[in-house]
Parts: structure tokens; sequence; C-alpha cells
């Protein structure tokens, strides 16, 4: 019998040759031989190529659980569904739908499984259903790097597919025929896969709800969370997510545990930098830095410390503010896009966390990041501003407003992040 070494043939998984209907049909399996710890390298690739980069800090230990009470009052228990998601992401079998409204916390769930997994060393792909569409699009261009035939063979063969937010897309009939042969192919293989949506099930195709009311294979969870972004308090009707952070205070900002001498170092003088920022109170500031290696946490403390200041300030994830736009589409909206994006533009402090979670490349995304950051230019309004990009890769007229210094201090921090600091290789 071949040795597990031979039998993965050095790429750290394998297969079990065995018929259709057999336990071990179409699960992979790490080989002993490569063990997930001692293969950082390849984690990282896993990670770039799950789409997961912008969701790296969606993990179950920081999904907020209300602590009133009132959760065990709602149809199904919101702790019973992310224990759940938490025993799935363990052990991946057979598919997980969550269903809910904007804001209940869907998407940090999916990503969390996602994220659980990569950790793993297993192959995730996470994509939300109309850049599903997009990248299949994309592959008829005379400069698509990818055929559509390998791009949709690798998509509807991964080992955990996310599909976040179906029921979005535009509902042409070849979308709905390319998403079909998609859930399909994973429904008869019974391939892990994790579903969100917003909308009932009845409004989907038949065909596509046929598969996701099959009970043997899916597992349907509501999310039923209140729209946590739109459940808070707030000041007069500025809107903000600070409350959530309402922990990540200049105090409690880490400098030394962990870090050598010189990232102790550069996390004080970015305390210092921060700081002084909410003292003074104008002009913007931009935080670089990888994926937690503290940004959020100082543009954090610095709305705490501002807000207690008695100033209105509006702290915003990127990828969240541009779900609060799209909502005013709704023909349930109570505000219009004009009064909501008004009103961010004119923020007297506007925090916007994470540049780099949404596609720049996309035009309404370009058009409407770049007005706000325009007006917020010519108007020289506090702004603070946090990305996990490299300074030149982001759209060029931002980057512009970006590297104006009599406006924008820009402060890089160059430490590892924090899970890597507690945990120091040995």
């Amino acid at each position: 019998m071949p040795s597990q070494q031979m039998r993965c043939n050095g790429l750290g998984f394998y297969d079990e040759d065995v018929p259709y209907g057999h336990p071990d049909f179409n699960k992979v399996y790490r080989c002993p031989n490569y063990p997930v710890e001692h293969d950082e390298e390849r984690r990282q690739r896993l990670r770039q190529l799950s789409n997961l980069h912008a969701f790296a800090d969606k993990r179950f230990d920081n999904f907020h659980v209300p602590t009133d009470g009132n959760e065990f009052a709602l149809p199904g228990s919101l702790r019973e569904t992310v224990e759940h998601c938490q025993a799935f992401a363990q052990s991946p079998s057979g598919w997980v739908l969550l269903e809910g409204s904007y804001g209940s916390g869907k998407t940090h769930l999916a990503a969390a499984i996602g994220n659980t997994r990569l950790d793993h060393g297993d192959v995730v792909l996470f994509l939300t259903a109309p850049d599903l569409l997009d990248h299949l699009r994309s592959t008829f261009g005379e400069q698509a790097g990818e055929s559509y035939d390998a791009l949709f063979e690798r998509i509807r063969t991964t080992h955990l597919l996310i599909l976040d937010d179906l029921g979005v897309e535009n509902p042409s009939g070849w979308a709905l025929e390319k998403l079909f042969q998609l859930l399909n192919h994973r429904y008869v293989e019974k391939l892990p896969t994790v579903i969100t949506t917003n909308v009932e099930l009845e409004t989907l195709n038949p065909r596509l709800r046929s598969r996701l009311m099959d009970e043997e294979l899916v597992h349907r969870y509501k999310v039923n969370a209140p729209d946590y972004r739109n459940s808070r308090p707030q000041q007069g009707t500025i809107l903000s997510d600070l409350r959530l952070y309402g922990s990540y205070r200049f105090e409690t900002f880490e400098v030394q545990r962990g870090c050598r001498p010189d990232e102790s170092q550069n996390l004080q003088r970015a305390l210092g930098v921060a700081h002084e920022f909410a003292q003074r109170k104008e002009g913007w500031l931009m935080l670089l830095g990888a994926s937690g290696t503290g940004k959020t946490h100082l543009a954090a403390a610095i709305g705490n410390q501002c807000e207690q200041d008695g100033m209105q300030v509006m702290f915003l994830n990127v990828a969240d503010l541009l779900d609060y736009l799209r909502q005013t589409f709704s023909p349930n909206s109570s505000t219009s896009f004009d009064a909501r994006f008004q009103q961010v533009k004119d923020a007297p402090l506007l925090i916007l966390d994470d540049l780099g979670a949404v596609d720049q490349n996309k035009s309404w995304v370009k058009e409407k990041l770049l007005q706000i950051v325009k007006h917020r230019h010519v108007r020289k309004l506090p702004t603070v501003i946090t990305t996990t990009q490299e300074l030149e890769t982001l759209d060029s007229q931002i980057r512009t407003r970006l590297k104006d210094r009599r406006a924008c201090l820009i402060f890089s921090l160059t430490v590892r992040p924090f899970v890597d600091r507690d945990h120091p290789a040995k």
C-alpha cells in the first residue's frame, strides 16, 4: 500500500478512490506529512485565492450576539445558529443556507466558516452572487486571463464554496442558467456549500428554490438578529457603527505584548499620531498596514475620543457604507439616497475603515467613493481612512487627494498581525 506522501504526490491533500455513494466519496484529506501549521506560504496563497482577504477579521469569536436576552425570544436562537455554523466549520458536510435581512450578520457567519476552513488548510472560494456572474462574463473579453470553462469548473468543484447575497443578482436568463448549473452540480455531488440570502425563497427561480429546500442536504438557519448597523443609539440622526468598537480606546491599545523592539516603536509612534489627531480634530489621517496590525483599533479610538469630546462621528466599514447606500434603493426605505449620501459627505468626522474591502474597479463603487473623497478634500472636513492596500494600488484620483501632504498624514503600521505577535513562531 503506498504511503500517504506518495498518495498526495506532494500536494498536501489526497482523496480516496471509492465509488459514488461511499461515505468518503468526494472528500479531501490532509496528508499527515504536510500539516497545515508547516505550510504558511500555502495558507497565504489559499487566502488570496479565496477572496476572503477583505473578511479576514470575520470570525466566530467576534460575532456579536445580543446580551439582553431578547435573542431567545426570536424564532430560533441566534446563539444556536452560531453554534450550528461552528459545527459545520469544524466538519463541513452538506449545505448551510443563512437567511436574514441586511446587517443581520449572515456574511460575518459565512466568512467565519470560510476563515475556519482556511485555518485548516482547505481550499475555499468566497463570492457574492453578482461578483460570480461578473467573473464569468469577464472571461468573454479579449484580455481574459482564464477561459470560461476553466473558471466555471474551478468554481463549481472547489472544496468549499461560499455564495453570498444570492437573489440580488440581475435575474437574466443567462444568469439564472449559470447559477443553476453551478448549484445543481454541487447539489448532485453533495459538495460543501454555504449560501446567504436576504430574499424570501419563494421569490427565487423554481429550479434554484427546489435545491435549497431539500431538507436532507440543506440546513436552513434564520439569522434573526436585528440589523445591528441600524439598531444602535445615535447622536441626532448620524449613521455610525462606532458603538460596536466601544472597547477600542487609546488606553487599551497594546504596544508591547509579543512585539519586537522595532514593532513596539512603530506602534508607539502610531498611537502618538492617532492621539494627536484626536486632539487636533482637523485634517486627514490615513493608516496603512496588513490585517490585524491595529489600524481599526486606532481609528475607533480616535472616534471614541472625539465623540466623548462632543463631536459627531461617523464610523463605517467601507463595505457597510456601500450597503447602507444600496438599501435606499429599496421601495421600503424610509431614507432617500441623496439624503443618506449627503449625510456621509458632510459628517463632522468621517472614519472609513478598510478601504480595500471593496472592488474599486466597479464603476458605481468608484464613483461614490471618489465623490466622498473629493467633497471632503475640498471642504477640508476631518477624515480618517484605513486600508490594507498599498497606496499605489488605489484609484489614481483618490490617491491624488490622499497624497496631498497639506491635507493628509499617512502612517504605515509595519508590524506583524497581532495573532502572530500573540503566538510567535517556535
